[in-house]
Parts: C-alpha cells; structure tokens; sequence
C-alpha cells in the first residue's frame, strides 16, 4: 500500500466518512432525546389508564394502544416514506437529516413508550396500594415509586432507543436521510468502493459498543443503588 493510495484513502475519510459520522451522532441524540420523553409520557399514560392501572379509563388506554400498535406495525423505512408529505410540509424537505428526524422520533416513542409500559406494569401492585394507604396521591406514587422503581429500565430503554436509532438513521439514508448510512450506499455500494462501504460498518459497529457498554455500566451502576 502505498502513500498515494494512503493519502486517497484519508480523503476520503476526512471528507466523506467522518462528516457523516457527525451528521449521524446528531440524528441520533436528537432523536433518542425528544424520542425518550415523549416514550415516558406514553409509557406513563398507558401505565395511568390500563385496566390495572392507577386510574383506569379502557376508552383512553384503547386509543393511545392503537396508535402505539399502528406505529410499531409499520417498519422504519415505510413509515419514512408514508409520512414524507408531512414532513415536507412541516420542515420544508423530505431528504436529508431534517426529513428524517419526526418518523424516527415516532417510531422511538411508540416502540420504547410500549417498553416502558410494561415495565412500569412490573411494579409489585402490593407497594402501590401501601402507598395509597398512606393517602398518596396519584402524582405522588408515579414520581416516587413508579419512575424510581423503574429507573434501570428507563435506562436500559434509554440504550436500546440509541442502537435501535443508529440503525434506524442508517436505513434511512436508503431514502436520502442522510449520515453515515447515505454515505455507504451511494458512494460505497452504489459507486462499488468496497473502503467506503466496509469502513461504515466498523463505524458503525464500534458507535453501537460504545453505546452498548456505556448503557451497562449505568445500568449496572443504578442496580447497585
């Protein structure tokens, strides 16, 4: 190997790979961020108006279980392209990063919300009727018992919506999503440059054990508590 084709491969990565990586940490972040509250504000909610539930309301659970069901039907590529006229219309485009962000961060709050409701179900009912017994208010028993008991699963969540994202940003790019997903189909599959392509997947494969044992040892850490 020598130094010209050194030096073509440095560009490549300096001015195609890396960039793309960046896009792609962003994607994600923002995604799992705004993803993550809106999964606990839906997990809560199911939690709050099961049928087992601190205040059950079958009509309200039916609904928000509907449309939780419609979204984790539909795979992520499909759903990116159904709601491409939305998204044009909401952010102005319907490539790009930009184009993107609203069908992942729908897709993690429906897929982590379902999560994190069952996790919440978990709760032993005998602490919640305690607490009752106590004269707790509703409020009081989802913030200091439920959230608190559900801690290493809000994590453990928080974990899987970050690889299921990075996955999620890199089939998007099959659409023109952009990131590091783009970058290895067009210009790695498409363009037959074997570098580009198998460069990606290291990529990728190391920003998801990053994610993965950073998310252990916070679990871990919080199970010890």
């Amino acid at each position: 190997m020598n130094s010209e084709m050194l030096s073509e491969m440095y560009d490549r990565l300096s001015s195609l790979i890396l960039p793309a990586t960046w896009v792609t940490i962003e994607l994600v972040m923002i995604v799992v961020v705004i993803g993550m509250v809106g999964a606990l504000a839906v997990g809560l909610t199911l939690y709050y108006y099961a049928p087992n539930g601190l205040k059950p309301h079958p009509r309200i659970y039916s609904m928000i279980s509907l449309f939780v069901n419609l979204v984790r039907s539909i795979p992520i590529l499909i759903l990116i392209i159904a709601l491409s006229p939305v998204v044009r219309t909401i952010v102005g485009t319907s490539i790009g990063p930009k184009a993107v962000i609203i069908p992942l961060i729908l897709a993690c709050t429906a897929n982590i919300g379902r999560y994190l409701e069952n996790s919440f179900r978990s709760i032993n009912p005998q602490t919640i009727e305690a607490a009752r017994s106590y004269g707790a208010s509703d409020l009081n028993i989802i913030k200091e018992i439920v959230i608190k008991e559900s801690i290493p699963s809000i994590i453990s969540a928080t974990t899987i919506a970050f690889v299921n994202n990075i996955a999620g940003s890199t089939i998007a790019g099959a659409v023109g999503g952009g990131g590091i997903g783009s970058v290895a189909i067009n210009y790695g599959y498409q363009s037959f440059d074997d570098f580009i392509l198998y460069s990606s997947v290291v990529i990728l494969f190391f920003m998801v054990q990053i994610v993965q044992t950073i998310g252990n040892k916070i679990y871990d850490h919080s199970m010890k508590k």
